[in-house]
């Protein structure tokens, strides 16, 4: 059993910054692939990039490219998400997810996560 705890959400302006991060309690962390995924108010749950267990590979959804980046610590059980030049757009519920052995076309879909947190909110205003 996994359980994820993220945190590090809040309300900032248009153009700022936020890292979200994700403590993990599973005792082999390292064997998880991770995501980070969002929900906005009535929309589905999409991917927002994802990162290996070893943290080798990175991925992410094309129209975030450039602006956030995944990265994680396994000593300390611990994913990261940093958002840079945040829009109103990217206003939604941030979760973290962990899947065991993704692969490269699989580690972007829901379906393969097998634990998720509770979720962080992210505001951000115009």
């Amino acid at each position: 059993q996994v359980q994820l705890v993220e945190s590090g959400g809040g309300l900032v302006q248009a153009g700022g910054s936020l890292r979200l991060s994700c403590a993990a309690s599973a005792r082999t962390f390292s064997n998880y692939a991770m995501g980070w995924f969002r929900q906005a108010p009535g929309k589905e749950r999409e991917f927002v990039a994802a990162i290996t267990w070893s943290g080798g590979s990175t991925y992410y959804a094309d129209s975030l490219k450039g602006r956030f980046t995944i990265s994680r610590d396994n000593a300390k059980k611990t994913v990261y998400l940093q958002m840079n030049s945040l829009k109103p757009e990217d206003t939604a519920v941030y979760y973290c997810a962990a899947a065991i052995a993704p692969s490269a076309f699989t580690i972007a879909t829901l379906e393969k996560y097998d634990y998720w947190g509770q979720g962080a909110q992210v505001t951000v205003s115009s």
